[in-house]
């Protein structure tokens, strides 16, 4: 009976061992810690923006999909230092990426324009 009980006891370690960690849905990568970061103004817009190019980069080379409102948030920020050009492309890009924000990309799109 103890000698079963050791066969399982191992092979369930065993077999324990192989299992790999589920992959997230999207590559977070430091992006909520970010938009943290934004509204708690803990950190400059250059520098939100050079780490969510950072991480952008890491998702392409990674060939993973950042999550809903990671472009948005970037544009909104391109937004802050007059890069009307990098906010337009950022909106579009969100809107290719999750249709449903279309009104919302929208709607920006139009206040920035102004």
């Amino acid at each position: 009976m103890s000698a079963r009980l050791l066969l399982a006891l191992v092979t369930t370690a065993t077999l324990g061992g192989c299992v790999t960690q589920p992959q997230t849905l999207y590559y977070w990568d430091g992006y909520q810690q970010q938009v943290y970061q934004r509204f708690d103004n803990t950190s400059g817009t250059e520098e939100q923006i050079a780490a969510l190019e950072a991480s952008l980069q890491k998702a392409r080379a990674a060939d993973r999909a950042l999550p809903p409102g990671f472009h948005a948030h970037l544009g909104m920020l391109y937004a802050d230092i007059g890069r009307a050009d990098q906010v337009r492309q950022q909106f579009e890009t969100e809107k290719t990426l999750f249709p449903e924000s279309a009104p919302y990309m929208d709607f920006l799109m139009r206040k920035f324009e102004k």
